[in-house]
């Protein structure tokens, strides 16, 4: 078969396309910006390329599969679309190739990425085994795919924008949080809590979901006026949710967790357990979370038992809860206790969410793409966690004019707790500039004297000037593009490797 991507660069889109890569099809694409992500899907053999130009559209397609947020005024959509061939979304093939297959779905408004690819990789590390169409990079596979034609069990991140997720029909389903999100897309908060429902309830009857505390239970409304400022979230590339995050559980949020959840009505015949990652009143749930060394320990409580010191190694506080669903998961999968203790220990997590990239008792360097403020501070609190007497030097990007203008006071909030503060100039994805908008905006609101606005090309001087004992690399936009060069600095000038030296 011969397949057409528009879109093709987007983390959802790109794991489907290497998928009928790897089954021996032909696979081609169109996307508006190169990425490491999409250098490396031509690496594989996929042909790929960046203008929207409808004589670049190769002959003799079978199917065309696209991403919703492809404008509808793109040239290459609209011949397409005239001309008479197939054409899918990405959530109806990712439906038809879940079919058949006992799926695991994890959806929510955050820590779904995380929890799906836990989820993949302690099955991955058994003879139960298990393909994965994940929406980040999980270091372990180095991909965003995995492919294993024996097991029955496919993992998939389920994306509730754009209704995407109703295509699936999981045997096991999660729900990770119901925080308002792509109100672009629902309209209204309850209509988006009508498509979880839906979703929650196209588990199948022989299956089970597992649900976040609070996220299940009775009705109660509230008016969506407070919701509102939420919706600009959709700003994806290419609406691919690259909203991985999970950040609960924090008392100082601006409104506390439970009053997102309006509870899901679900069938009966669904068994279902809750979880949380302190709660007690729930069916799985971590206790005696400690920190020990930079690495996390808890013992995990289920209907049967407690397993004691689970450890996740180089991980954010906020994975605590992750893997206390993931674990769910695995273990009525048929995991036992010491394979679910291997898993979580070696699971490295997902490129650029609380990323290690150096991790030595004198010298800790993570990235994290996070990029709205409560990701920051809970970003900012897990490091403070793991590292409570260190010198912390955080840099962040802000992203999109539009957010930057609307957050400014709540980023400043943020990032106050920092020792030293370090603002680059702003990535605007696609929106033009507003005037007076820019991460001067942000700097002039923040109370700490220790700030910084500095540019890209003196970024990794003004770090080693400040003599960190911990760096923090935030944001969405392409300050992930400066990350290796600013390793190579800190290996060089503070733990003064020579450039061949060991790397780890």
């Amino acid at each position: 078969m011969n397949y057409y991507f528009l879109g093709i660069g987007g983390i959802g889109m790109s794991a489907i396309a290497r998928f009928f890569k790897q089954s021996g099809h032909t696979v081609s694409g169109y996307d508006r910006t190169e990425s490491p992500l999409t250098k490396q899907l031509e690496a594989e053999g996929i042909d790929i390329h960046y203008d929207d130009d409808p004589n670049r559209i190769p002959t003799g397609i079978d199917l065309v599969i696209y991403t919703p947020a492809v404008p509808k005024d793109n040239k290459e959509f609209m011949q397409l679309s005239a001309s008479g061939v197939a054409m899918k979304k990405r959530s109806q093939v990712l439906g038809e190739l879940t079919r058949g297959k006992k799926c695991i779905a994890v959806a929510g408004s955050h820590g779904k990425t995380t929890t799906s690819a836990m989820i993949a990789y302690l099955l991955s590390k058994t003879d139960i085994g298990c393909s994965a169409f994940l929406g980040g990079i999980a270091k372990n596979f180095d991909s965003n795919l995995l492919v294993n034609t024996k097991s029955e069990y496919v993992v998939v991140e389920a994306d509730e924008f754009d209704r995407s997720f109703l295509q699936l029909h999981p045997y096991y389903s999660v729900i990770t949080a119901t925080d308002p999100d792509h109100l672009d897309v629902y309209g209204t908060t309850e209509h988006m809590l009508e498509a979880y429902e839906q979703f929650a309830n196209q588990t199948q009857p022989d299956g089970a979901i597992f649900l976040k505390e609070g996220v299940a239970g009775h009705h109660h409304h509230h008016d969506d006026e407070e919701y509102e400022h939420t919706h600009e979230a959709c700003d994806q590339h290419h609406g691919e949710d690259e909203h991985g995050h999970d950040h609960h559980g924090h008392a100082n949020e601006a409104h506390d967790d439970e009053e997102h959840h309006h509870g899901l009505k679900i069938g009966e015949e669904i068994e279902q357990f809750s979880y949380s990652a302190h709660s007690i009143e729930t069916d799985y749930y971590a206790i005696n979370v400690r920190n020990y060394n930079g690495n996390i320990f808890f013992d995990l409580r289920t209907p049967e038992k407690v397993i004691y010191d689970l450890e996740l190694e180089a991980s954010s506080l906020y994975n605590v809860e992750n893997a206390v669903a993931a674990s769910a998961v695995a273990l009525r999968c048929g995991l036992d206790e010491y394979q679910l203790r291997y898993g979580l220990k070696t699971f490295a997590g997902i490129r650029r969410r609380f990323d290690f990239h150096i991790k030595e008792k004198t010298l800790v360097y993570i990235d994290d793409y996070a990029h709205h403020p409560k990701e920051i501070s809970a970003t900012i609190e897990s490091v403070k966690f793991l590292y409570p007497d260190k010198r912390i030097v955080g840099v962040f990007q802000p992203h999109l004019y539009s957010r930057t203008r609307d957050f400014a006071d709540e980023f400043a909030e943020a990032l106050s707790p920092l020792d030293e503060i370090i603002l680059i100039p702003l990535y605007p994805a696609r929106e033009k500039p507003i005037p007076g908008v820019g991460s001067g905006m942000i700097l002039r609101k923040i109370a700490s004297m220790n700030k910084y606005l500095t540019t890209r090309e003196e970024l990794a001087d003004l770090v080693i000037a400040l003599c960190p004992d911990v760096v923090v690399t935030m944001g969405a936009g392409d300050i992930d593009r400066l990350v290796p060069q600013l390793e190579a600095r800190l290996r060089e000038d503070i733990l003064d490797e020579s450039p061949s030296g060991n790397q780890q």
